[in-house]
């Protein structure tokens, strides 16, 4: 667990900064055919940069994330593991807070939907559309490759075939 009393506070408030103007909070939904909820449901922080020095600090004061280069030159510093968001990312930026509304909504908004996943909730019919309907306000609606109507869609059909299926041992 990342301890921000020993990360430098012109070190926190310069990369809290940075992520203020340049930083993403994001909620993916990814379909998965093995779990009993059809979606996986993901929180990711990332950067991207044509300067890898500063997300390399990212890297190394946040002790998590991957940092890689795109094949346009591009850097990405990229966060998508749950413990690390829950026990670094939210606990750095809770500390080293925003000065944007943006932000600051885009964040709290990211700390609801990680509260909801810590409790288990991306595993109930309810907590996806609890989650949707938080996510949807985050980012400006920003690029979705599924919409709502389609991971609401997925969800009823897993429903209706669990409600279909014979008990088991019969």
């Amino acid at each position: 667990m990342l301890n921000v009393k020993r990360i430098p506070p012109h070190i926190g408030w310069y990369l809290a900064g940075f992520a203020d103007g340049e930083g993403s909070f994001n909620v993916v939904f990814r379909p998965r055919k093995d779990y009993q909820i059809p979606w996986k449901v993901s929180l990711c922080f990332n950067i991207s940069q044509r300067d890898r020095v500063i997300l390399a600090l990212f890297k190394r004061y946040l002790q998590c994330g991957t940092l890689r280069q795109r094949e346009d030159g591009v850097w990405y510093y990229e966060v998508n593991n749950f413990r690390a968001i829950w026990e670094n990312v939210i606990p750095f930026f809770k500390k080293f807070r925003f000065l944007s509304a943006k932000k600051k909504r885009d964040f709290s908004k990211f700390c609801q939907i990680a509260e909801l996943i810590h409790e288990g909730a991306h595993q109930t019919p309810e907590g996806i559309e609890r989650i949707l309907e938080i996510r949807r306000e985050m980012n400006d609606g920003g690029k979705r490759k599924y919409s709502e109507e389609e991971i609401r869609a997925r969800l009823r059909e897993s429903s209706e075939t669990i409600r279909r299926a014979p008990p088991e041992g019969r």
